[in-house]
């Protein structure tokens, strides 16, 4: 029963650990330990620093990406490209496990994401449906191959986010990558692990988004994409609420 609770706590933990990395490397940047134009410690250095593994210490990066105080230069590395942070917005101490969290994260996602799937119908082109399609395809095959989908998901729903032709929208979103990508992970995580039988109704809603997008039906792509997006956080309670297993 110890070793089981070990185990439970170390899962919990694990989870947050993107975020506190990313807020320590966000405190050294604010603080000027890590000043603008400085290379930030490798990945393999940062996952030896913080005894993590390198996915999650790209997750931590992201989301310093995705707030614009750091920035990746083809193989060279990663360098702190702002040290003020007052104008970048990101969930605050944001965690996918915490249903308070969560419940916040979600009134302001929602919103964004049905306003955006109201516009995409309306502005969205042929060649903003083929790279729907495509996403929504790739997910078909990442369900077909046993795997999560998680990418082909966030895809699906940036390729909509892009189809407003809306700089604001594109650029919040951007802002949000890390947050969303979240979400959508720990959601399909949940259904593929507990909710098998629903990975079909999943798919289905996402066909239903595509295919109000297609016919360029304004409310029943908001409604779709409402629809989905109510279901994705019920899953991930559902999730909260299952005792973990070793």
């Amino acid at each position: 029963m110890l070793e089981d609770t070990r185990t439970q706590n170390a899962r919990k933990r694990n989870r947050h650990l993107p975020d506190e990395i990313a807020k320590d490397i966000l405190e050294k940047i604010t603080s000027g330990s890590l000043t603008v134009g400085e290379r930030l410690p490798s990945e393999r250095d940062l996952c030896t620093q913080y005894a993590v593994s390198r996915a999650v210490v790209r997750e931590a990066l992201t989301q310093l990406k995705a707030d614009g105080l750091i920035a990746a230069r083809a193989g060279s590395g990663a360098y702190v490209t702002k040290q003020d942070s007052t104008n970048a917005f990101r969930f605050q101490k944001f965690s996918v496990s915490n249903r308070a969290s969560l419940e916040e994260a979600m009134e302001l996602l929602i919103p964004i994401e049905v306003a955006a799937t109201r516009i995409a119908a309306r502005h969205r082109t042929d060649e903003d449906l083929k790279k729907i399609k495509r996403a929504l395809i790739g997910m078909e095959y990442a369900i077909a191959s046993d795997q999560l989908g998680v990418e082909e998901d966030y895809l699906f729903h940036k390729a909509i986010v892009n189809s407003t032709h809306n700089q604001h929208f594109i650029s919040l979103c951007h802002h949000l990558e890390a947050t969303a990508k979240n979400i959508i992970r720990q959601a399909r995580s949940n259904t593929k692990k507990n909710l098998t039988t629903l990975q079909d109704a999943v798919q289905a809603e996402h066909k239903a988004i595509y295919h109000a997008l297609k016919e360029g039906n304004e409310s029943e792509a908001a409604e779709a994409a409402e629809r989905h997006l109510i279901n994705a956080a019920a899953r991930i309670r559902i999730y909260l609420e299952t005792p973990e297993t070793p």
